[in-house]
């Protein structure tokens, strides 16, 4: 018998990779005449970056008596694969359709169906450390991120810095060869260096990835985030109302792909793609939430739904057929039935943003992978979706909140009779908002936690 309890929360990852072939280890390819500017070289990787190799031409007083060198380019082998790794944030294991949800990720569910679906993974219970642990393929500690960047310390292992010997995936690929772009979130860069004026060596463009758009921190307003195109701020949002990050990165992510196909259409890509969602804030379009208040998936509360979920997972197999479910805290949430019609009703609302906000984020993800698939790529691309970097998080309290910064500063629960006054604008600009602590309960199912 299997009892899912407090642990780190597994994330669904979820791979589709078809004919993916690369040269064997230490083999090097070359092309074109040695010394001409067209000529390219694979490179064994033993050693990262490749040694400047030794000029090969000849110098002479005359130019006419002297012969021109350039060193080949360095490309990755034939047949390397295109790779796009997804990781959302705050998802528990229980939010996509894919692994029992009621949330419709039908993204996810194509990758799941055309490739393998991976239940038992392990991620920290924060977002710096699990991303840090993600792109170097270490130990959170060893990368430097035992906590978030925010509350780092002057300590071997939490100073929030990526030593240059602990590369990232996007340092060595590009050091073989790829085109290496990241976006969205950005909780890796230290906070001494998080502003417009760096340094910028632990931003994205300094840590291997040529390409950057995206926020630096935990979080961001989804309709007017802290933007940057590299290390320059931008505003794509002035003047456009509506304008979301959801959209505008998924945008900017295909037409990188696009630019990417018309210059170098045989040069392979990696692509960290990190969207804000479902960190709070939640912060759909009104299209998204009305679609998913429509469905009424949430009208019987957060009990019934964390044992919908658990029933659905069965069914799926992703968990033991006799995993038992955990006893609900009713010392910490008052149960379901215990609650007023308008806290039944504020907190719908919540979980109504929240969903539309998952299920959006995966509909633009799916928009990038038609753009590989339109490319003729799709069939030579690894693409790893991550289900969260930990859990859903339970920081809005047991109430919620139409700002989660007062939590985090410390300020009080606000009372629900007082909260209705943003009901009607929930999820736009004027919130920035979270859900109640019930709903995280039940997105985290089968485990008995969730990311505080």
């Amino acid at each position: 018998m299997h009892h899912w309890t407090r642990s780190l929360l597994g994330s669904a990852v979820l791979a589709l990779g078809l004919g993916l072939l690369a040269a064997p280890a230490g083999a090097v390819e070359t092309t074109g005449t040695v010394g001409a500017p067209d000529a390219t070289t694979t490179i064994p990787g033993s050693r990262l970056p490749a040694p400047e190799p030794t000029f090969g031409g000849v110098i002479n007083n005359d130019a006419l008596e002297s012969t021109p060198w350039w060193a080949p380019r360095i490309v990755p082998p034939k047949q390397a694969p295109n790779v796009l790794l997804i990781i959302t944030d705050d998802a528990g294991f229980g939010v996509p359709s894919t692994s029992g949800g009621v949330i419709p990720t039908p993204t996810m569910d194509r990758i799941a169906k055309n490739g393998l679906l991976y239940n038992n993974i392990h991620s920290t219970a924060l977002c710096s450390p699990t991303r840090a642990a993600l792109i170097t393929g270490r130990n959170h500690h060893s990368a430097g991120f035992g906590v978030i960047s925010e509350q780092s310390t002057g300590f071997p292992g939490y100073n929030s810095i990526i030593a240059e010997d602990k590369a990232t995936i996007g340092r060595i690929l590009l050091d073989n060869g790829y085109a290496t772009a990241w976006f969205g979130k950005n909780h890796n860069t230290p906070a001494f260096a998080a502003s417009s004026v760096g340094p910028f060596d632990q931003w994205p463009t300094g840590m291997g990835f040529e390409y950057f758009y995206g926020f630096v921190g935990g979080d961001a307003n989804q309709w007017q985030p802290n933007l940057f195109r590299n290390t320059t701020q931008i505003y794509p949002f002035d003047g456009k109302p509506g304008w979301n990050m959801i959209t505008g990165m998924a945008d900017d992510a295909i037409d990188y792909l696009n630019r990417l196909n018309q210059t170098q259409p045989s040069k392979p890509f990696f692509i960290k793609y990190a969207p804000g969602a479902t960190h709070a804030p939640h912060h759909p379009t009104e299209e998204w939430v009305k679609k998913i208040h429509d469905m009424h998936l949430f009208d019987g509360g957060y009990n019934k739904l964390r044992e919908q979920i658990f029933e659905n997972q069965k069914r799926l197999g992703v968990i033991p057929a006799d995993t038992q479910l955990e006893p609900w805290p009713d010392d910490v949430l008052k149960p379901w039935d215990q609650l007023t019609d308008t806290e039944k009703k504020l907190f719908i609302r919540q979980v109504e943003v929240f969903a539309a906000y998952a299920a959006y984020n995966d509909h633009e993800i799916g928009r990038i992978i038609d753009t590989i698939e339109e490319m003729g790529k799709l069939d030579d691309t690894l693409i790893i979706y991550i289900n969260g970097d930990n859990g859903t998080s339970a920081e809005g309290g047991p109430l919620g909140t139409p700002n989660e910064v007062a939590y985090f500063n410390g300020i009080s629960e606000m009372p629900v009779d007082i909260q209705m006054k943003w009901y009607d604008v929930w999820g736009t600009e004027q919130t920035y908002n979270h859900m109640s602590a019930g709903w995280a309960w039940a997105f985290d199912t089968p485990f008995d936690w969730f990311k505080q």
